[in-house]
């Protein structure tokens, strides 16, 4: 990501015209992970309008010694955690039974990284139950370990590990049965 070196002290005195300028230069990464997270591109792009301004409400706090970009995308993983609160806090989610974790066929991730490209993932990923979605997400992508995951979602640390398991395990059955219907073909 290039940033201009006079664009942030720009935005710090709101520059619209600089803050626009800053929109346009994160956009890119800031969709990307909120698409993650979010099931429609309409909620990511709201999710994503709440990062920014939160992004330019703390502008100030910048530390120039961190990269920019892991700045602001650290802000959209944290809003994206404080979005699900407020809708896990206002709805009940469908759990599913506990299942057998022992019995799952391994898929290496490498081979199906091969025969999927990255959006047919993602897509996958957003047909998952939230709960699961959100821990696939900061497990897997973000690299944080159960115990800040179940921390994060106030779910203990065995909730988050059995949703990454199961998000797992629906993800090799719906790769499977990608991979049958195109091999029927």
């Amino acid at each position: 990501m290039n940033l201009d070196k006079n664009l942030i002290p720009a935005c710090i005195k709101e520059d619209r015209k600089a803050q626009f300028e800053l929109y346009r230069v994160c956009y890119s990464v800031l969709m990307s992970v909120c698409l993650r997270y979010e099931r429609n591109k309409e909620d990511a792009e709201f999710v994503l309008n709440n990062v920014f301004f939160k992004i330019l409400k703390n502008l100030k706090n910048y530390d120039p010694n961190i990269p920019f970009e892991a700045w602001i995308r650290r802000i959209a993983i944290n809003t994206q955690i404080d979005e699900f609160r407020k809708k896990s806090r206002s709805q009940i989610e469908y759990h599913e039974a506990p299942m057998q974790l022992a019995n799952l066929t391994m898929m290496d991730y490498n081979e199906a990284d091969k025969m999927f490209d990255a959006e047919e993932l993602e897509i996958m990923i957003r047909t998952l139950p939230p709960t699961s979605q959100k821990v696939f997400n900061l497990y897997v992508i973000d690299g944080y370990n159960h115990k800040e995951i179940g921390e994060q979602l106030n779910i203990s640390e065995g909730t988050s590990k059995w949703h990454l398991s199961s998000a797992r395990a629906k993800l090799k059955e719906l790769m499977r049965k990608i991979l049958n219907n195109v091999a029927a073909v």
